[in-house]
Parts: structure tokens; C-alpha cells; sequence
């Protein structure tokens, strides 16, 4: 069976999986973040070497103020958590998405992991924070145009290797498959420039239950798909 090199996760579920035990939302993000630890473990022993999660977009601060700064709060333990992680599993962790609207003490956690773990070469593991795909391209044409206004490229110049290059994703393999958990059948503004030529693939198991062998479905299916890019045929 032939493994994805990039799988990327849209985590959805949480607060209806919590709701579906009479327990609060909160302790649906508590136990959906621990089915992230669980998984990053399991798609590296799968041979998965990148591995994108789709965590805090830049519509969710339009959730209730209690439940932002819940997940704000559990941002901050996971932070402390998968610094822990990274380190016994040799994981490279890097955010993704707009940082400057986040709390100072959080950026500074980020930093902290992103730079205690860049050197590390197991599982690549992108978390997307305060994400949105149109967002994230807006912000990468206005670095282009302010290269452009300051005279170190043409605008002639411009292509697509060039707009990758300013995305925040820039230096990663595009997704070869992307999952959504709790049968909702969207991309909801997620890596829109990345998923071009992605595989999709929905699952009614909200993201708390997800597990190893919910994984192992989403590869099989993926194995099971004739991918084509133009003429040219990609090999299973």
C-alpha cells in the first residue's frame, strides 16, 4: 500500500461529539487534542512524513467569547505539551497562519517550539492557527507587491513557484490527501492554493473518536483512487 507523503486534517466534531455525551464543548477541544497527539504518533509509524491540521481558522474568533478563550487556554497547555512530544518523538513543529492576532504570550510559546524543534527530523507537523486560505494568499500578494514596490523583483517575474515561496507553506510538499472528520463535506477556507490536486476523503467519525484505524481507512481509499495530473497518470 502506497502512504501519502502529506496528509492534511481539517479536525471537525468536537463540540458535537462532546454535545452527544451531555458534556460541554470544552471537553470536546480537551479530548480532540488529545486524539492529535495519538495520531501524529500513529502517521509516523505509517511512514506519513508530513502531517497539516486544520486546529483554529480565522473565522472561529466568531465563536462564543467563553469557547475562544477556552481554546486559547488549551492552545497554551498544548504548546507546553507538544514541546514534550516533539522532543521524544524527534517531531519538527511548525504554525502555520496569521500570528499577530494571537496573545504575545502564545507567539512567544510558538517561537519557542518552532525553534527548539526546526533541526528535528521525524514527522513534519504544521498546525494552522488563526488560518484562512484566502487570508494566507492575500497576505502572500501583498508581500510580492512590496518586493515589487521596493525594486527586487519585476513584476514580469512573478509565477507560480515565486507565490508559493510567500505562503506560509512555502518549503512543503502540496498534500497528497486530505481528511475531514464528522461527515461535513467542505474545505472551509483551508489551503485553497495547496489542495489544487489533493485527494479527499469524509468520514462521519467526529475528530475525538478518530483513530489509528480510522487513518488506515482514509490511506485505503486513497490507494484505491486513479490520480491524474493532465495527461499524466500518477502510479499507485
Amino acid at each position: 500500500m502506497k502512504i501519502p507523503q502529506h496528509v492534511a486534517i481539517i479536525l471537525d466534531g468536537n463540540g458535537r461529539w462532546a454535545k452527544s455525551k451531555g458534556m460541554p464543548r470544552n471537553y470536546g477541544h480537551v479530548q480532540g487534542a488529545k486524539t492529535v497527539e495519538v495520531i501524529c504518533e500513529e502517521a509516523y509509524k505509517m511512514g506519513i512524513q508530513y502531517l497539516t491540521v486544520y486546529a483554529f481558522s480565522t473565522e472561529n474568533w466568531n465563536r462564543p467569547q467563553d469557547e475562544v478563550d477556552a481554546l486559547m487556554k488549551l492552545l497554551r497547555n498544548y504548546m507546553q505539551t507538544c514541546l514534550k512530544t516533539a522532543a521524544k518523538n524527534n517531531m519538527c513543529v511548525r504554525i502555520i497562519g496569521d500570528k499577530s492576532r494571537l496573545d504575545e504570550d502564545i507567539r512567544s510559546r510558538i517561537d519557542e517550539l518552532e525553534k527548539a524543534t526546526v533541526n528535528n527530523t521525524g514527522l513534519h507537523f504544521q498546525i494552522a492557527l488563526n488560518y484562512g486560505g484566502r487570508d494566507e494568499i492575500v497576505r502572500a500578494v501583498r508581500k510580492l507587491a512590496a518586493q515589487v514596490e521596493a525594486g527586487s523583483i519585476n513584476k514580469e517575474d512573478i509565477n507560480e513557484q515565486m507565490f508559493e515561496n510567500a505562503l506560509d507553506t512555502y518549503g512543503l510538499p502540496e498534500p497528497d490527501l486530505l481528511i475531514r472528520t464528522c461527515n461535513e463535506m467542505r474545505i472551509s477556507n483551508f489551503l485553497l492554493w495547496q489542495l489544487a490536486y489533493t485527494e479527499f476523503y469524509f468520514t462521519e467519525t467526529a475528530w475525538p473518536d478518530f483513530s489509528k484505524e480510522e487513518l488506515e481507512k482514509a490511506i485505503e481509499s486513497y490507494n484505491k483512487r486513479d490520480r491524474k495530473f493532465g495527461n499524466i497518470k500518477v502510479e499507485k
